[in-house]
């Protein structure tokens, strides 16, 4: 009986401990089980993606606007967008030195051509005179020639025709030099038309640049003042658009200054020119003059 008791006793001892322990034992299964249910629904990088797309295009959009922003910005800082932007003043700056930067080369074509046309003439009528014997041959070889040689010639027939029965012939060719160097003069101050343009665009131009840089920068100093600071995005573009008239103002005054002293030379070369014709006509007179007297000595002596 002891034994079928002991044995009876740890039945239910067993039982007790058994139910004692299975709720602690379970509430590891239940979590588990709560686990292994969570599990499948971890996918959150999509929900995350889809949650995160909305900032992620907003995002883009902001860098759009932002690239848009600098392009703006960059189109503004451009010599045209800087002339539009510019202050009334230095806005008739810039016109004015554009517009004697357009008569500079304007001035370069038109007396090239003149010049060309000039020398072309010219040599042909100096070569024609060096090879006449008379006043009278080289009349009739240049025929009605519109140069300056001709009307060289035209003025040495005249003093012979005025001072005919005059026995100083000292006098004739003085006279002659007289109006020789009136037409060389002449001639010269009509080559040298438009060379003061050129001047005074290579002199002043710089300087009125200059004085829309001046201004340019007051302004810019003043709008620094009322804005109250700084910052270099907001002080640049007023400094830009006020240096560009001065870049403007060079670029008007270096042509000028290179296109004044190429015509220097030319006017030079061609006025050397036209001395020579006067020599030449002055000679031709001299011939005239030395015939004349021979023939009346032959007429004496008839």
């Amino acid at each position: 009986m002891m034994t079928s008791f002991l044995v009876r006793f740890a039945i239910v001892l067993s039982f007790l401990t058994v139910s004692a322990v299975a709720p602690a034992g379970a509430q590891p299964l239940a979590a588990s089980t709560d686990v292994s249910v969570q599990a499948p629904t971890t996918p959150q990088p999509a929900a995350m993606q889809a949650a995160t797309a909305p900032s992620a295009t907003a995002v883009t959009g902001e860098g759009a606007r932002g690239g848009k922003a600098i392009a703006t910005g960059l189109d503004e800082l451009s010599p045209w967008g800087m002339f539009l932007k510019a202050d009334i003043v230095v806005k008739a700056v810039m016109i004015a030195l554009a517009l004697a930067s357009v008569a500079s080369w304007t001035i370069l074509i038109a007396k090239s051509i003149e010049f060309s046309v000039l020398r072309r003439k010219l040599g042909g009528a100096l070569r024609k005179l060096t090879a006449a014997k008379s006043l009278a041959e080289a009349q009739l070889a240049l025929g009605n020639g519109r140069n300056v040689a001709a009307v060289l010639l035209q003025a040495a027939l005249t003093e012979a025709r005025l001072s005919a029965g005059l026995g100083s012939d000292e006098g004739i060719k003085e006279r002659a030099a007289s109006s020789f160097a009136e037409i060389v003069r002449a001639e010269g101050r009509r080559v040298r038309t438009g060379m003061g343009l050129l001047a005074t665009v290579g002199a002043i131009s710089p300087f009125v640049g200059l004085f829309g840089t001046v201004w340019g920068i007051m302004n810019s100093f003043i709008g620094i003042s009322k804005s109250q600071t700084t910052n270099l995005a907001v002080v640049a573009p007023g400094i830009a658009e006020a240096l560009l008239a001065t870049a403007i103002g060079l670029a008007a005054a270096i042509p000028a200054v290179i296109i004044y002293n190429h015509f220097s030379r030319v006017t030079k070369g061609y006025l050397e020119l036209v001395s020579r014709a006067s020599g030449a006509a002055g000679r031709l007179l001299s011939r005239d003059l030395d015939r004349s007297h021979i023939s009346v000595h032959a007429r004496a002596a008839e």
